[in-house]
C-alpha cells in the first residue's frame, strides 16, 4: 500500500465546520501520515471565521486547504425543461444536498501528486484508521473475468435501501429484501450487481478513485452533457449522478468505512461497534442537539431517538478535542463553537435548523420527489 495517498472532504457552509474539524482531528489520530484535503467554498456561503478555524486546526491536523469554486446546475433551465416553465422545483429530498454538487470538484485534484484519494463527507467521524482498508489494492475482476479500469472507476460501499423508516420519497423496490446488506456479516462486502437498481448502486459519502485528468474530464463532460432537469430531478444529487456516471464501473469497500448510524440498529447483524473505523452521521447531524437520557437512563439523540450511542461518540472526541486546543488559546474553539448547539441545548444559529431535528422532516417541503 503506497504512502502517496489523501484524504478530502468539502466544506461549504458552516453548519458543517464542526464536522470537518472533527474529522480532520480524528483522521490525524488515526492516520496521521496521510494529509486531508478540505475543498472549501468562497466567502459567499463561507465565512472567513470558518477558514480562520481551519487554518488553526491545520497547525495540529495534516490539512491542505484549497478553495475552489461552486457547482451548480442552471435552475432557470432545469425548471423550463422539467415543468414547462412553470418554475416547480424537483428532486432533492432534503435542502442539505443542495451544495453537494461541489463535492465533483475532488475530481480536479489530479495535479497534487497523489496515487490514491478518498472522499470523506463531512459529516464523519473516524474511529479506526481506515487507510488498511480503503488504499489497499483491490480486485478489479469479475468472477467471469471482465474487468474494470481501475484507473477509471471508484471503490465505495453499497447504498442500504431497507427504508425502515417508509420515507414516501424512497423507490418503491427499496425494501428489506433488496437489500445488498441483509443476512450480511460483519466482514463481507457483497457483491456489486450492475444490472440490479439496489444491489448496483453506491453510497457516495466515501468513495476511492486514482486522480488523473483523463478522469476528471470524464465526470465533468457527463456533468456538462447531462440535462439540467435530468440533473435537478436527482433525489441524492452527487450520488445519483456519480452512479450514473460509473454504472458497471466500482467495486466494493467494507461498510465499516462508511458506517452509517441508522445501520447500527436497521442491521444489528453486520454492525460492531469496535469494527467501525468511520460512522456517517446521516440526516440529523450530533452538533446539532445535545444526547440526553431518558427516564431509564438511557442515551436518546437522532431523529428517531435512536442514536444515542453514536451521537455520543461525536460529543465525547468533541470534548477531547476542546481540551486539547483551549491551551494553546481559545480562538479556534470559539469560531466553531458558533455553530454547535450550546450545552443547555440553546440554539444559536438558524442554519442550525437545516441540519438538525428538522433534517428529516421530507414532508413538509418534498413530497413524492416534488416541492409544494
Amino acid at each position: 500500500m503506497s504512502n502517496n495517498n489523501a484524504y478530502a472532504t468539502l466544506l461549504t457552509r458552516p453548519s458543517y465546520l464542526a464536522g470537518v474539524i472533527l474529522l480532520a482531528y480524528t483522521l490525524h489520530k488515526c492516520s496521521p501520515s496521510t494529509p486531508l484535503i478540505v475543498l472549501h467554498t468562497p466567502g459567499d456561503t463561507l465565512p472567513k471565521a470558518c477558514i480562520d478555524a481551519l487554518e488553526l486546526e491545520a497547525a495540529s491536523s495534516n490539512i491542505i486547504l484549497r478553495k475552489v469554486d461552486h457547482v451548480k446546475i442552471s435552475m432557470s433551465e432545469a425548471k423550463d425543461e422539467g415543468d414547462g416553465g412553470r418554475g416547480k422545483e424537483i428532486g432533492m429530498v432534503a435542502e442539505r444536498f443542495a451544495d453537494t454538487w461541489t463535492k465533483l470538484r475532488v475530481f480536479e485534484l489530479h495535479g497534487m501528486g497523489f496515487e490514491k484519494i478518498c472522499f470523506l463527507d463531512a459529516d464523519m467521524l473516524v474511529l479506526r484508521d481506515p487507510s488498511e482498508i480503503v488504499f489497499k489494492d483491490a480486485p478489479w475482476e469479475d468472477v467471469d473475468g471482465h474487468g474494470v479500469d481501475k484507473k477509471m472507476g471508484l471503490l465505495a460501499a453499497h447504498v442500504c435501501v431497507c427504508n425502515l423508516d417508509g420515507d414516501s420519497w424512497a423507490p418503491g423496490d427499496w425494501n428489506r429484501g433488496n437489500c445488498a446488506y441483509t443476512d450480511s456479516q460483519w466482514d463481507e462486502i457483497p457483491a456489486v450487481d450492475p444490472d440490479s437498481s439496489t444491489r448496483g448502486i453506491f453510497n457516495s459519502g466515501t468513495f476511492v478513485f486514482h486522480p488523473s485528468l483523463a478522469l476528471s474530464v470524464h465526470v465533468f463532460s457527463a456533468f456538462a452533457n447531462t440535462p439540467p432537469a435530468t440533473l435537478q430531478a436527482f433525489q441524492f444529487p452527487d450520488q445519483d449522478f456519480l452512479n450514473m456516471v460509473f454504472r458497471g464501473k466500482w467495486r466494493g469497500l467494507s461498510w465499516t468505512v462508511n458506517a452509517l448510524k441508522t445501520w447500527r440498529h436497521w442491521h444489528p447483524e453486520m454492525w460492531r461497534d469496535d469494527e467501525v473505523r468511520v460512522v456517517h452521521y446521516i440526516v440529523d447531524k450530533p452538533w446539532a442537539a445535545r444526547v440526553v437520557r431518558d427516564g431509564e437512563g438511557k442515551m436518546v439523540a437522532g431523529y428517531k431517538g435512536l442514536d444515542g450511542e453514536t451521537h455520543g461518540w461525536w460529543w465525547e472526541v468533541w470534548e477531547e478535542w476542546k481540551g486539547r486546543r483551549l491551551p494553546d488559546g481559545k480562538g479556534e474553539v470559539e469560531i466553531v463553537e458558533r455553530w454547535i448547539i450550546g450545552e443547555q441545548g440553546e440554539n444559536k444559529r438558524d442554519d442550525l435548523k437545516t441540519v438538525g431535528a428538522g433534517a428529516q422532516d421530507f414532508a413538509k417541503k418534498w413530497e413524492n420527489g416534488n416541492s409544494h
